[in-house]
Protein backbone atom coordinates (compact mmCIF):
# COMPACT_ATOMS: atom_id res chain seq x y z
CA UNK A 1 0.00 0.00 0.00
CA UNK A 2 1.94 3.27 -1.10
CA UNK A 3 0.29 5.28 2.06
CA UNK A 4 1.36 2.33 4.57
CA UNK A 5 4.22 3.80 7.03
CA UNK A 6 5.55 -0.41 7.56
CA UNK A 7 5.39 -0.89 3.63
CA UNK A 8 7.43 2.26 3.31
CA UNK A 9 10.22 0.58 6.21
CA UNK A 10 9.72 -2.97 4.71
CA UNK A 11 10.75 -1.25 1.20
CA UNK A 12 13.76 1.01 3.24
CA UNK A 13 12.30 4.24 2.22
CA UNK A 14 12.02 4.95 6.07
CA UNK A 15 14.84 3.99 8.20
CA UNK A 16 14.37 1.42 11.24
CA UNK A 17 16.48 0.02 13.88
CA UNK A 18 16.58 -3.59 12.38
CA UNK A 19 16.47 -6.75 14.03
CA UNK A 20 15.75 -9.51 11.67
CA UNK A 21 14.55 -9.83 8.17
CA UNK A 22 14.15 -12.29 6.04
CA UNK A 23 12.07 -12.79 3.18
CA UNK A 24 8.61 -13.10 4.44
CA UNK A 25 9.22 -10.44 7.85
CA UNK A 26 11.45 -7.44 9.35
CA UNK A 27 11.45 -7.38 13.04
CA UNK A 28 12.77 -3.20 14.17
CA UNK A 29 12.29 -1.40 17.05
CA UNK A 30 9.63 1.10 18.19
CA UNK A 31 10.01 3.97 17.83
CA UNK A 32 7.65 4.77 21.09
CA UNK A 33 8.44 1.57 23.58
CA UNK A 34 5.79 0.72 25.92
CA UNK A 35 8.58 -1.64 27.64
CA UNK A 36 12.33 -1.69 28.14
CA UNK A 37 12.75 -4.05 24.89
CA UNK A 38 9.54 -3.11 22.36
CA UNK A 39 9.56 -4.31 18.75
CA UNK A 40 7.20 -5.38 15.95
CA UNK A 41 7.37 -7.99 13.75
CA UNK A 42 5.99 -7.22 10.25
CA UNK A 43 4.85 -9.42 7.71
CA UNK A 44 6.53 -8.19 4.27
CA UNK A 45 2.61 -8.96 2.97
CA UNK A 46 0.46 -5.95 3.40
CA UNK A 47 -2.86 -6.66 5.19
CA UNK A 48 -4.83 -5.07 8.01
CA UNK A 49 -6.19 -7.85 10.56
CA UNK A 50 -6.17 -11.76 10.71
CA UNK A 51 -9.81 -11.25 8.92
CA UNK A 52 -8.46 -9.82 5.33
CA UNK A 53 -5.47 -12.41 5.46
CA UNK A 54 -5.08 -15.13 2.35
CA UNK A 55 -3.48 -18.35 2.25
CA UNK A 56 -0.33 -16.85 1.46
CA UNK A 57 -0.12 -14.28 4.59
CA UNK A 58 -1.44 -16.89 7.07
CA UNK A 59 1.37 -18.40 5.79
CA UNK A 60 4.17 -15.60 6.41
CA UNK A 61 2.21 -14.87 9.98
CA UNK A 62 2.84 -18.86 10.95
CA UNK A 63 6.28 -17.91 9.95
CA UNK A 64 6.58 -14.92 11.91
CA UNK A 65 5.21 -16.78 15.03
CA UNK A 66 7.99 -20.04 14.50
CA UNK A 67 10.82 -17.12 14.33
CA UNK A 68 9.86 -14.71 17.38
CA UNK A 69 10.82 -16.82 20.00
CA UNK A 70 14.79 -16.94 18.54
CA UNK A 71 14.61 -13.28 18.01
CA UNK A 72 13.01 -13.05 21.72
CA UNK A 73 16.09 -14.65 22.71
CA UNK A 74 18.50 -12.83 20.61
CA UNK A 75 17.03 -9.75 22.54
CA UNK A 76 17.94 -11.27 26.08
CA UNK A 77 14.00 -11.84 26.47
CA UNK A 78 14.65 -15.19 28.05
CA UNK A 79 12.71 -14.41 31.18
CA UNK A 80 9.89 -13.69 29.01
CA UNK A 81 7.65 -11.63 26.82
CA UNK A 82 4.53 -10.68 25.61
CA UNK A 83 3.30 -10.25 22.58
CA UNK A 84 0.20 -8.30 21.17
CA UNK A 85 -1.87 -8.18 17.73
CA UNK A 86 -4.47 -5.42 17.94
CA UNK A 87 -7.42 -5.76 15.73
CA UNK A 88 -8.87 -2.25 14.50
CA UNK A 89 -9.59 0.95 16.40
CA UNK A 90 -11.54 0.14 18.79
CA UNK A 91 -8.31 -2.53 19.85
CA UNK A 92 -6.13 0.54 19.48
CA UNK A 93 -4.67 -0.45 15.99
CA UNK A 94 -2.87 2.95 14.46
CA UNK A 95 -1.22 1.26 11.44
CA UNK A 96 -3.44 -0.88 9.71
CA UNK A 97 -0.73 -3.17 8.97
CA UNK A 98 -0.84 -6.79 10.93
CA UNK A 99 2.15 -6.74 13.15
CA UNK A 100 2.99 -8.38 16.10
CA UNK A 101 4.16 -6.42 19.14
CA UNK A 102 6.95 -7.95 21.36
CA UNK A 103 7.17 -6.42 24.62
CA UNK A 104 9.66 -7.43 27.41
CA UNK A 105 13.09 -6.84 29.53
CA UNK A 106 11.57 -6.33 32.32
CA UNK A 107 8.89 -7.78 34.96
CA UNK A 108 5.17 -7.03 33.63
CA UNK A 109 1.88 -7.32 35.39
CA UNK A 110 -0.93 -9.14 34.35
CA UNK A 111 -3.07 -6.07 33.62
CA UNK A 112 0.10 -3.94 31.59
CA UNK A 113 -0.49 -3.86 27.55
Amino acid sequence: MENCIFCKIIAGEIPSKKVYEDEDMLVFHDISPQAKVHCLCVPKSHFATLAEMDEVQANQLKRCFEKIPAIAKDLGLENGYRLIINQGQDAGQTVFHLHIHILGGQKMGEKML
